[in-house]
């Protein structure tokens, strides 16, 4: 039963009364399905609908707790609360707290903690007071995600570059598609109804020395996309539609094998 501590997450701390209108206008999902025992992935776009960061939300009593990378923490806090004018809400990052996963059965925690709503394989994440550790054994969360095909912000993404249905938002449910307007959710729209999507992350099999994020994939001689976040034998891949799964791939000195997770939509025909 794998437990894993996250190191590299950090928790924003998002209090006031106005807390949920405040959130619900900035980002993808719909903040106010946060609820005890129940979290929400969300994204925070550009204007101009490219990525900037992805969180988990929670409700805990009066407030809401970020479940954030700690790299773009100080930069959340920061860009959140430009848009904070008359809003009555404080935010800032929340001392002594830790972030936990877990999945494979584990049982998921008492306290702030729900299931990963992404996928139900992907397990439970918590959050929990420094120094408190959750039943179960020692676990590599970072395997356990890349064999999903879930990607983990920073290393899979490209600040003001990516867009969200690239990294698979709409099937993981990072996206609300009914709760009415937000920064940046034009292009999300225009992406999704009018099918311009050409790229996608792709879980690859990787075969040899693992390559370094940004390593250009070579189909032949023609470059397919690149490699970006990975371990020994596995990692995510930005490919082009076009490129079909199972077809091996050289990166490097590495080769790679693509495949399609069961939860993708890939549409009907990709050029």
């Amino acid at each position: 039963m794998p437990i894993a501590l996250l190191p590299a997450r950090a928790v924003l701390d998002l209090s006031g009364e106005d807390r949920i209108a405040f959130l619900q206008g900035l980002v993808s999902n719909d903040v106010a399905q946060a609820a005890p025992s129940q979290a929400v992935w969300a994204a925070l776009l550009t204007p101009q609908g490219k990525w900037l960061a992805d969180f988990f939300v929670f409700a805990d009593g009066d407030r809401l707790l970020l479940d954030v990378a700690t790299d773009q923490a100080a930069m959340l806090v920061q860009r959140l609360s430009r848009f904070r004018l008359r809003s009555r809400v404080s935010l800032g990052v929340a001392e002594g707290l830790a972030v936990w996963a877990g999945w494979g059965g584990t049982p998921r925690p008492e306290g702030v903690s729900a299931a990963d709503p992404r996928l139900p394989e992907a397990g439970w994440r918590a959050i929990l007071p420094a120094g408190a550790t959750p039943g179960g054994e020692a676990g590599d969360y970072n395997r356990h995600r890349l064999m999903l095909g879930l990607p983990d912000g920073v290393p899979d993404m490209e600040a003001e570059k990516s867009v969200l249905l690239e990294a698979g938002f709409d099937e993981l449910g990072g996206v609300s598609w009914t709760k009415g307007c937000y920064m940046g959710q034009e292009l999300t729209a225009r992406t999704k109804y009018r099918g311009l999507l050409k790229k996608r992350l792709f879980p690859v099999a990787v075969e040899g020395p693992l390559p370094a994020p940004g390593t250009p994939i070579l189909r032949g001689e023609a470059e397919v996309g690149e490699m970006r976040s990975g371990i020994e034998g596995h990692g995510l891949a930005l490919l082009r539609l076009s490129v079909p799964p199972g077809e091996k791939l050289s990166c490097g000195t590495a080769v790679l094998t693509a495949s399609v997770p069961d939860w993708m939509q890939l549409p009907e025909k990709a050029g």
